[in-house]
């Protein structure tokens, strides 16, 4: 047998009826289903790089757990994998292909997380999204929405907000605080959408041409924009697309837009998503100083400033990913987690100011230690804004016991 190479993946911890598990979950969406495994089969799974063979992973198991793993069981297990297409091979190559094309070659990005953290059916997905903002925690309507709508009112100028990119069934109010002030303080036509591409890419932008479809129908993307955002910039905007087919970052900015406006407010939206700036971090160099990061803020900041229209920025992020599923040995240590609040706050706080020295140097200073996986599209924000005043609305934090591990997210608004 070939000696097996596992695709890059995700795994994480979890626990099922008082057992753990790792579940490898595939965030571009080609595997069929996430799969739990025992720690024993992860051990044996870890070692399929493309270089051990059957004979060293039986040796390795032997000296790890005392045992004999068996040949067919290792078989087995290189079968269930490659059959989820978690394992590069020629059936994963043949399923990458075909998806890739099938993707390129549709003008929509269809829906990827509907009836797993939405609902698709358009009177449920509604009601949802109207229960974040009239739940005990969330802001209230909008006052377009509202029943009880001040007279005279008129939208001040907005030039950005920051948004959640976390499951809506757990960050759904956040979301709703950012998205009832941009509702009731934003008249903009063009939304730029800037989200985590949580997957690796090969160039730090990506932007996509295809509407986005919603529960409520479709959402155009704004192509003139774009044409005029690659030209401005003049490097490779695209090459990595296909990454906005699984991404839920900007999906979950998308759904809320529609629902606001779809009904009466005509708007596009311009998608990009923003790869890793960690490199910045291991040479302790702000990005902005990297020729491809600058020279892309820059041609965005130039683009919106030249387009007739109102345009208004959304950020898709998170903070802090902290506990034992993300590496840390403290799990919810009410200290550690009380340390992680302390450091999203002097984080918003610079936020807060547009200062975008300050928000790199808090996030390099101690290598990135809470993982907030929001940093390179909040980066890009603030450098494109270049001034103003930011005011947060509401933070708040996801903690799962069953992970030992948190998750923290904010909503603010510039003006």
């Amino acid at each position: 047998m070939t000696p097996p190479k596992l695709r890059p993946v995700e795994a994480m911890p979890v626990e099922v009826d008082e057992r753990e598990y790792i579940c490898l979950r595939d965030p571009l969406g080609y595997a069929t289903q996430s799969l739990l495994l025992p720690p024993p089969a992860f051990f044996v799974v870890s070692l399929f790089d493309g270089k051990h063979s059957v004979a060293i992973i039986q040796e390795r198991f032997f000296r790890r757990f005392g045992e004999t793993l068996p040949a067919e069981l290792l078989e087995q297990l290189v079968a269930q994998l490659d059959e989820h297409y978690y394992l590069e091979s020629v059936r994963f190559s043949t399923r990458e292909r075909d998806m890739r094309a099938q993707f390129r070659a549709s003008t929509v990005r269809p829906l990827a997380h509907a009836d797993t953290c939405y609902d698709a059916d358009p009177d449920r997905f509604r009601s949802q999204l109207t229960g974040f903002f009239t739940a005990a925690s969330g802001p209230g309507l909008p006052a377009s929405r509202s029943a009880t709508r001040p007279t005279g009112h008129a939208p001040r100028p907005l030039r950005a907000i920051i948004a959640p990119h976390i499951d809506l069934r757990v960050g759904g109010t956040s979301y709703a605080w950012a998205y009832r002030e941009l509702a009731d303080s934003s008249d903009a036509e063009v939304f730029v959408l800037l989200g985590t591409s949580h997957a690796g890419s090969s160039h730090p932008f990506i932007v996509t041409e295809k509407d986005f479809a919603t529960p409520l129908g479709t959402v155009p993307t704004d192509r003139p924009f774009v044409a005029r955002l690659k030209e401005t910039y003049g490097g490779e905007l695209t090459r990595d697309e296909v990454l906005h087919r699984n991404e839920h970052s900007l999906e979950f900015q998308v759904l809320f837009l529609h629902y606001l406006f779809g009904r009466d407010r005509p708007f596009t939206i311009v998608p990009i998503l923003v790869g890793s700036f960690h490199h910045m971090i291991r040479r302790q160099q702000a990005p902005i100083e990297d020729p491809v990061i600058g020279q892309f803020t820059a041609a965005l900041r130039r683009t919106i400033a030249e387009d007739p229209r109102r345009v208004c920025l959304v950020g898709g992020v998170d903070f802090a990913h902290v506990g034992r599923k993300f590496g840390d040995a403290e799990g919810l240590d009410p200290d550690f987690l009380t340390w992680v609040e302390s450091e999203d706050r002097r984080l918003i706080a610079a936020l807060e100011r547009v200062d975008l020295a300050t928000f790199f140097s808090e996030i390099a200073k101690n290598g990135d230690r809470r993982r907030v996986c929001g940093f390179s599209p909040m980066y890009t924000l603030l450098a494109t804004l270049d001034g103003g005043r930011g005011r947060l609305l509401h933070y708040d934090r996801h903690d799962d016991p069953h992970t030992q591990s948190a998750v923290s997210f904010a909503s603010l608004a510039f003006d």
